[in-house]
């Protein structure tokens, strides 16, 4: 039985993410999450600290097999400052303005709302200029700043 690829297929689970939406965060294939998941690989050492972080979970969670599903901390809000003020905006409107290199190219120049957040991604959802709903996790470090719309 391999707790670390069930622990993490719960917790993949739990925050709404897709196989293919999570192996692309990690830049591996859908392949190798099923992989980890179904435990016939492991995950090498240099994706745990990525992992965790997206899943909201510890390194310490994900590794020691004494730690069952249920123990794991929640992570709501990223367990950082910024992420204890940011919680105050979801379910509101924002432009967001991104790094320098870190635009999103789908959500610039977009009135956004803040559905959520995900460890250290917060996940919003806009409208495109041709109408479709486009529901994104973006990683907090990639935020500049914000503006809250009025509506």
């Amino acid at each position: 039985m391999n707790h670390m690829g069930e622990k993490i297929a719960s917790k993949r689970k739990a925050s709404g993410l897709t196989q293919i939406e999570f192996a692309e965060k990690l830049s591996v294939t859908r392949q190798t999450v099923s992989r980890w998941e179904a435990g016939t690989v492991m995950p090498d050492i240099e994706k745990i600290s990525d992992i965790a972080s997206i899943l909201g979970v510890s390194c310490d969670y994900l590794l020691k097999d004494d730690m069952e599903i249920d123990d794991a901390p929640t992570a709501t809000t990223p367990s950082t400052s910024i992420g204890t003020l940011l919680s105050g905006i979801v379910g509101k409107k924002v432009k967001l303005n991104f790094c320098e290199g870190e635009t999103d190219i789908d959500l610039y120049d977009l009135t956004v709302t803040v559905d959520s957040f995900e460890g250290n991604w917060m996940k919003v959802s806009a409208q495109s200029r041709r109408g479709t709903t486009i529901e994104k996790l973006v990683p907090l470090a990639s935020i500049l700043s914000f503006e809250i719309v009025k509506e």
